[in-house]
């Protein structure tokens, strides 16, 4: 059975599930999308393939073009793609559909996907192939280095072949990751970074491979497995830049507890997932423990630690009817909460979200940067074509102008161009929320530069957010020894306090 649009908005259904097959299509459980205050609703994608400027122009417009779809906006550090809709008018299962269409594996987003952060298949396969790319490049230079010495006839010639049983598996096997793109881009009618990157290898290595079985006297196989690696290099740092700045958020997440232990309607206490708690439920928070959900408190008083939300280091006392959020630390009674909302609904959730729309956010530097990516590959392509032609015109053989063509594409492939003012950005925001610092606007880094004076407008004080002990008693030896014992096996931030004293003065 299908799930209607109007369904979706009204949050029918309990915890998310992954799309499921009826009929030979995916279709998306109702509990992945979200209300908006102005009445449309917001549901997210999660894309692992997506890697350049290209494939962000490519879902933007084709999730775009669907009825009913006011915006569409993807994010290329965590690889997902938000949609907000009508939905009243629009098919998230058509939305689903759009994105598998262009060549892409996709799958509603919610946010225990933060907890498989850990299972980084990507990033090992890229590793896998950058060392097969770096092995057969070290070897076939080293073949290279004893033709360009002057070895000939026979002996180039082996050297060639040997290099060719070298070059060509290693190029097979660590250029998947741009050859799959490439061909998911042509099939879906569009170019993206990695079509000039595809065919000026594969070229280079069809061309060196007919050199070698026509005993001609040159071979770029060297070239081919050589660029390959350093494109390898420059793939993998990205995505390891990403995964940091990816991370940042994932920590933040973090903060949530995992499990709950929740009170049924016969007094009986469960132990269950977060996912399955729903709003109107109880919990018990023992001290020492994190607030698993957004409530209120109905039984019990502690002082509670909001650091993590609002900077301050001073725990705040709580008591029945305060409200308390997830990801706090419960710090020195057991509390009853009452939850008022579901895991994706939590005020921590909300900064988590906050946080990927700032990095959505284009600033002018990033929509220059967008736009000239979209033109690189078609005017990458067509500089390699005229090129071979002005060769041909020249009274070149087609030899020598196919190679003039192909050094044209070796040679303007790299995507740096797509990618380098963005990743500025999502590392800058990752830097800055490591410091405390949230960052709402992608715009606020390019005005930055032209900031001279910061004024500050905060009621109370600005803190680092950990108290530290400023001035106190003399004490002995001992009562110092039994202070910083105490003060680690707390959890209180004045107790952590007093311990780290404790060992600044030797103890």
């Amino acid at each position: 059975m299908t799930t209607s649009s109007r369904d979706l908005v009204s949050g029918a259904g309990c915890c998310p599930t992954p799309p499921v097959a009826v009929g030979g299509r995916a279709t998306v459980d109702a509990s992945f999308v979200r209300p908006n205050a102005d009445g449309s609703a917001h549901l997210d994608f999660l894309v692992p393939e997506m890697h350049c400027a290209a494939c962000l122009t490519r879902l933007e417009r084709g999730l775009g073009a669907l009825p009913g779809v006011a915006k569409a906006r993807a994010n290329l550090t965590s690889r997902r793609v938000g949609v907000d809709f009508d939905p009243a008018a629009a098919d998230p299962d058509a939305m689903l559909a759009a994105i598998e269409a262009a060549g892409y594996t996709a799958r509603p987003f919610d946010v225990a996907a933060f907890d498989a952060s850990g299972e980084d298949e990507v990033g090992r396969e890229l590793l896998r192939s950058l060392a097969v790319a770096g092995f057969a490049a070290g070897n076939v230079m080293l073949l290279s280095v004893s033709v360009w010495s002057g070895a000939d006839a026979a002996t180039r010639d082996l050297f060639h072949w040997i290099s060719a049983l070298i070059a060509l598996p290693a190029i097979a096997y660590a250029g998947r990751p741009f050859f799959r793109s490439a061909l998911k881009a042509v099939a879906g009618g569009t170019l993206n970074m990695d079509v000039p990157i595809a065919l000026g290898v594969t070229l280079a290595a069809a061309m060196s491979l007919y050199e070698t079985a026509t005993g001609g006297a040159h071979a770029w196989f060297d070239a081919a497995i050589t660029l390959l690696f350093f494109l390898l290099v420059g793939r993998y740092l990205d995505h390891r830049m990403r995964d940091v700045a990816r991370s940042a958020a994932a920590k933040l997440m973090s903060l949530s507890a995992k499990s709950a232990r929740r009170l049924d309607p016969d007094g009986a206490v469960s132990h269950v997932p977060v996912s399955e708690i729903e709003p109107g439920n109880r919990v018990e928070i023992a001290a020492g423990e994190r607030v698993p959900l957004d409530g209120v408190i109905v039984s019990g008083a502690s002082d509670i630690d909001r650091s993590m939300l609002t900077g301050e280091p001073e725990p705040e006392r709580v008591a029945v009817s305060d409200g308390v959020y997830a990801g706090t630390m419960n710090l020195t009674g057991p509390l009853v909460v009452a939850v008022t909302k579901k895991a994706g609904d939590t005020l921590l959730a909300d900064i988590v979200r906050l946080m990927e729309a700032a990095e959505r956010t284009q600033g002018r530097f990033v929509r220059i940067a967008d736009r000239a990516s979209r033109l690189y590959a078609p005017a990458v392509h067509l500089l390699a074509l005229v090129t071979a032609v002005a060769w041909i015109l020249a009274g070149a053989g087609w030899h020598a102008a196919l190679a003039a063509g192909v050094a044209v594409l070796i040679i303007t492939c790299p995507c740096a161009l797509g990618l380098a003012v963005p990743a500025v950005q999502v590392v800058a925001g990752g830097h800055l929320l490591r410091r405390g610092i949230m960052l709402k606007d992608g715009n606020a880094l390019e005005k930055l530069a032209a900031v001279d004076t910061i004024v500050f407008d905060k009621t109370g004080t600005l803190t680092e957010g950990e108290p530290r002990l400023v001035e106190g008693p003399a004490g002995s030896e001992r009562e110092w020894a039994v202070a910083a014992a105490l003060g680690r096996a707390s959890r209180h931030p004045l107790a952590r306090a007093l311990a780290g004293a404790a060992e600044a003065r030797g103890v």
